[in-house]
């Protein structure tokens, strides 16, 4: 039993500290300047990656030709629940503010669906690479992204509705005691077997399979590597690419969580907090910024003059871009 106290939480325990701070088994304390800045790091960090993941489904569903595959059609669902993840977060405690009872059950309950949402749709994220990269399964499936909004979407509803009928007072408001404002309040899962079942149970079972994914894949990646009699220049680096994306795609730095206890405590959720805040930003980098279509997607339609490119055909796009990844299959 880890005990768990909502009146003694800040906003931050509530959210992306709760894990690393239930599971310290030495319960060593935070003092007050750790706790503010780990709250100014993930109130700035939620911000920045609302931005970028704005830009991101922006991206995505202004260009067409950028989500014809299944991966694309997944990191734009993943970037939604993100994006309502981290808006939900950032106005949570104004609207607790309003001191209304019912509108803070609602908030509490959009913001854990939105949580198990992303979480849904980092473990399909998972689902879709080992069936396209370690499976290979090249058997046609009805209505693929449809079964994955169905699970990626409704499973997370099923869950908050579950909650919300069992009893609604397992969300609530509880004062916070953060020192940027003592007099603030956050909405949230008030009960413990709620929290460590709905969320705890859910974060672990879904970040286990994609451990388990990951793993494999990189397996994977190192076994084509090997059987190539010349090696690729920049292989290293591309490869350092791959597993960087990965970890954000996945989720894995929520793993951290667990291990935020003892000496390394503070440090650890100082990396935490500003890794997992800034995972909207770094799905932009590695799934924007860093991808050629996506660039000449922008040069094309949003630049003027010498940085406006011009003269690529659909089929010029799609052979550089696989001319760019070697012919392998992007799954990621």
């Amino acid at each position: 039993h880890f005990p768990f106290s909502a009146n003694k939480c800040s906003k931050l325990q509530y959210f992306y500290l709760e894990f690393g701070r239930n599971v310290d088994i030495s319960k060593t304390p935070i003092n007050p300047k750790d706790d503010m800045i780990l709250t100014v790091i993930t109130y700035v960090g939620c911000g920045v990656s609302s931005v970028f993941l704005g830009i991101t489904l922006l991206t995505y569903l202004a260009f067409g030709k950028l989500r014809r595959d299944y991966p694309s059609k997944i990191l734009l669902n993943l970037s939604g629940a993100l994006l309502g993840l981290n808006m939900c977060f950032l106005a949570n405690s104004w609207l607790a503010g309003f001191n209304s009872y019912g509108l803070c059950i609602a908030v509490a309950a959009v913001l854990h669906y939105f949580l198990l949402a992303t979480f849904c749709w980092m473990g399909l994220e998972a689902v879709n690479m080992y069936l396209a990269f370690i499976k290979v399964f090249n058997v046609y499936v009805p209505s693929y992204i449809l079964k994955f909004c169905i699970l990626g979407w409704g499973l997370p509803l099923l869950i908050v509705s579950i909650v919300l009928a069992a009893d609604k007072d397992c969300y609530g408001g509880s004062p916070s005691v953060t020192p940027m404002d003592e007099s603030a309040s956050f909405c949230w899962v008030q009960n413990d077997t709620a929290f460590f079942v709905t969320v705890v149970g859910f974060v672990v079972l879904i970040l286990v399979c994609n451990i388990c994914v990951f793993i494999m894949v990189l397996v994977q990646i190192r076994g084509l590597q090997l059987s190539k009699a010349v090696g690729r220049s920049g292989g290293a680096l591309h490869d350092l690419r791959v597993v960087a994306s990965l970890t954000f795609l996945l989720g894995l730095t929520w793993i951290l969580a667990f291990f935020a206890w003892g000496p390394v405590r503070v440090p650890l959720l100082y990396i935490f907090s500003a890794l997992n805040s800034l995972q909207g930003f770094f799905i932009f980098v590695f799934h924007c910024l860093m991808k050629e279509n996506v660039r000449k997607q922008w040069r094309i339609h949003l630049c003027c003059g010498k940085f406006k490119l011009a003269g690529y055909s659909d089929k010029t796009m799609d052979k550089g871009q696989r001319d760019s990844d070697g012919g392998r299959l992007d799954v990621f």
